[in-house]
């Protein structure tokens, strides 16, 4: 335990004093970070245009919330230890505290100030502290709450960095493609960007609940049944987490395109935000909803690679998937705008599962039984089923919604 406490003591001291860094860096530069992903607002606020107060008003945003970097990236190293001790339930539960600080945030602090969006950026950076602060007690039960430690050439350190590296590429890439869409829709129609982070939002929520809950599950398993050169074991917990995510992903993903305009006006349409920006908003997030399940299931392959610790395997199939998304992106966004960015990350995010996927066939690691696709045609009939249902029942629906 000594020897677990010294590491977690020196990777904490390491990453901190470089968190510490790129969060101060991003506060003080956040113009030139606004600059570089909204680069169609830059271009406006340098000659005066309509888009100028947008660039300001987001650098400013951005100014506050950068902080919250800092702090979930200690609450990631808190949850990644005590998922390793076991205590899954406190890293699953912490994120909730995000969503409560936004609604305190949009209750109380907003309406006192003359721009609102200030407030929810405040509950960002709150949201954060609070998640950091929920941890520490969980941390002192365990005995693993230790004073952070410089350690940049310690052996465990090293092993960390050279395998971290290049995981941080490979789990960013549908991050990376979205921020490459938000760079784009920064010269499309006013309206993009905030139709697509809609979208993405509701995209998020069952790829955040159920994806990476899952991956979360399954990593320590993999790892320990790697360990134990116990293969079947292996290739067992990955159809594991194949098969809840199947089981979870289809109907979600399903349920997000069928009723992506009620789910959009239910939670959205009020204020600014009237049935055109629904209508919009739809077609992206129908869109971003049809890679719903390859996000999901990347979230489940990728582990397969790191818990042999192989990280640069998904990095270079990660690079292919970005390209391949950029290639997307010119020839959908040229026909269909912003809604053609949302198609190409979808399809980006098709390119990277299969390639995850061929590669652990390939190594005889993992491949799909014939009990999974049995399981799968199951589970496509039933959700046909299911969209019959809805849409038998969404005539009636759309006077209740109107």
């Amino acid at each position: 335990m000594d020897q677990t406490r010294q590491l977690i003591a020196r990777v904490s001291g390491t990453l901190g004093v470089i968190v510490t860094i790129v969060t101060l860096l991003g506060v003080i530069g956040s113009g030139v970070v606004t600059a570089i992903f909204g680069t169609g607002w830059f271009i406006d606020w340098l000659n005066d245009g309509p888009s100028a107060p947008k660039f300001e008003m987001a650098s400013l945003m951005l100014k506050i919330t950068f902080p919250y970097l800092w702090f979930i990236t200690f609450v990631a190293l808190a949850g990644s230890v005590l998922n390793t001790l076991g205590k899954f339930a406190v890293s699953s539960f912490t994120p909730v505290f995000l969503n409560v600080m936004l609604i305190f945030s949009a209750l109380t602090i907003s309406p006192r100030l003359e721009n609102p969006e200030i407030g929810l950026a405040i509950g960002v950076f709150l949201g954060g502290l609070v998640q950091f602060l929920f941890q520490l007690p969980f941390l002192i039960k365990e005995g693993v709450l230790v004073r952070p430690q410089w350690g940049w050439n310690d052996p465990g350190v090293v092993r960390i960095r050279t395998l971290m590296i290049p995981a941080l590429f490979g789990v960013s890439v549908s991050q990376i493609n979205l921020l490459l869409d938000t760079f784009i829709a920064s010269f499309l129609q006013t309206g993009s960007i905030s139709w697509l982070y809609y979208s993405d939002r509701l995209l998020e929520f069952p790829l955040g609940l159920f994806g990476i809950a899952i991956a979360t599950v399954i990593l320590p398993a993999l790892s320990r049944k790697h360990v134990d050169a116990h293969s079947q074991g292996f290739a067992n917990t990955m159809d594991w987490g194949i098969r809840m995510v199947l089981l979870l992903g289809l109907p979600a993903m399903l349920g997000l395109i069928v009723l992506a305009k009620p789910l959009l006006m239910v939670l959205f349409m009020r204020g600014e935000f009237g049935v055109y920006e629904v209508q919009q908003s739809s077609m992206s997030l129908i869109a971003y909803a049809s890679g719903l399940l390859n996000f999901m299931l990347i979230k489940v392959l990728a582990p397969g690679y790191y818990s042999r610790q192989d990280t640069k395997t998904p990095v270079r199939y990660g690079i292919i998937a970005m390209t391949s998304n950029m290639v997307f992106n010119i020839i959908f966004a040229y026909h269909y705008g912003y809604v053609g960015l949302a198609m190409a990350t979808a399809l980006s995010a098709f390119v990277n599962m299969a390639l995850l996927y061929r590669g652990l066939h390939k190594a005889e690691v993992y491949k799909l039984t014939k009990q999974t696709l049995g399981f799968l045609a199951r589970l496509v009939i039933a959700g046909s089923a299911m969209v019959a249902v809805i849409l038998h029942l969404l005539k009636p629906m759309q006077t209740w919604l109107i």
